[in-house]
């Protein structure tokens, strides 16, 4: 009896140990590979517009139109709000009468110096009619010329400065009125607000019977097609960020999803207070992130060197709880659980490892987890 159930036992144990050849045997390894990193600083920023503007009120008035709410969509040129421009319209009119006025005096004053030109005024004046006018033509001006009296020359020239003047003034007037109508159409085109590019209202500060003075704010509108991240970069960073470098970043949607983001624009001073710098990093087109996301992005420490760290297949990484941990291939060709520490996300499939693994170690592809 004895030997019958020592039999029985090796047998079992005999295919325990085959089972479990099977399995290790099954598995799909790969070598932990290790390569030279740099170390990086996750900073936090926000998802921005690239392009953004304040439409704010020009001149006091009453809002009589705003053609949509936050989130609309609108081309470029669309009006997107309007004043009331009754008074403006009235001004207008009246510098167009005014204009109208001063067009005809100059024109009046044209034909006057012309006349003068061609028939002298000085020459034309007749003290009387018929007997007495014709003596006074053909004897007393002619005596009074050669006795000094009267200088004909200065008269004419006088008369003919006069009509010029005349001109003048009138140039002047006509002038000054089309200056008022180009005053009154400024403030007509003031009176109303366009979007400058194609985007769409993010935020609404006024309402249609709103009464408005100059500066005040009454739209904020926004490409949110173009997306831009937005990080203060600590100055002992700076030296490790240039401009159209790649950096990796992550949002609050598909975190599991770095992004890789460019940077755009370096700001040329630093914060006197803060001691950072401005940065703003171009989002790719296809990305997730939306205007007033979290976002985190990982700028490199040049500061450190650079250092080896393992990297393993992202699929190898399996949760105990909140614990990451892979599972190693000991020499025996069993599986060994070790839990890791993650580090940065290096590509798709590839994960940093800070703690847990060393090189050389081989860890299992997708384990299958019936058989922890």
């Amino acid at each position: 009896m004895a030997g019958k159930v020592s039999k029985t036992l090796t047998a079992a144990v005999t295919l325990l140990v085959s089972l479990s050849t099977q399995a290790s045997e099954a598995d799909v390894t790969t070598v932990v590979e290790i390569i030279k990193h740099q170390s990086q600083i996750v900073l936090g920023g926000s998802v921005v517009p690239s392009r953004q503007v304040t439409i704010a009120a020009q001149l006091p008035g009453r809002v009589e139109f705003i053609a949509g709410s936050e989130g609309d969509l609108f081309e470029q040129n669309t009006v997107l709000i309007a004043l009331d421009d009754d008074e403006l319209l009235a001004q207008r009119r009246s510098a167009l009468a005014s204009m109208s006025n001063a067009d005809a005096s100059l024109r009046n004053a044209g034909v006057q110096f012309q006349r003068e030109l061609t028939s002298p005024s000085s020459r034309n004046s007749i003290s009387g009619m018929g007997i007495p006018g014709m003596f006074d033509q053909m004897f007393t001006r002619n005596f009074s010329d050669m006795m000094g009296i009267n200088n004909p020359g200065v008269e004419r020239q006088a008369d003919l400065y006069n009509r010029s003047t005349n001109i003048e003034q009138a140039r002047s007037a006509y002038m000054q009125s089309r200056s008022q109508l180009e005053q009154v159409d400024a403030k007509l085109r003031d009176a109303v607000g366009y979007a400058p590019f194609n985007g769409v209202i993010v935020d609404k500060r006024v309402e249609v019977g709103d009464t408005v003075q100059p500066g005040q704010p009454l739209l904020v509108y926004a490409d949110i097609e173009a997306l831009q991240t937005e990080i203060d970069v600590p100055a002992r960073l700076m030296p490790g960020i240039h401009p159209g470098e790649e950096l990796e970043a992550r949002f609050d949607i598909d975190r599991d999803k770095p992004v890789k983001v460019r940077v755009a624009q370096i700001y040329p001073m630093a914060d006197p207070v803060r001691h950072t710098v401005k940065v703003k990093l171009d989002i790719p087109l296809n990305s997730s992130a939306a205007p007033g996301m979290y976002a985190e992005v990982y700028v490199p420490d040049v500061s450190v060197p650079a250092r080896d760290i393992p990297v393993i297949p992202k699929s190898a990484i399996i949760r105990r709880g909140s614990l990451p941990a892979v599972y190693i291939q000991n020499p025996k060709g069993k599986r060994e659980l070790h839990v890791v520490r993650l580090g940065q996300q290096l590509s798709d499939d590839r994960v940093a490892v800070l703690a847990g693994l060393h090189g050389g170690e081989r860890v299992v592809r997708n384990p299958n987890r019936t058989n922890d």
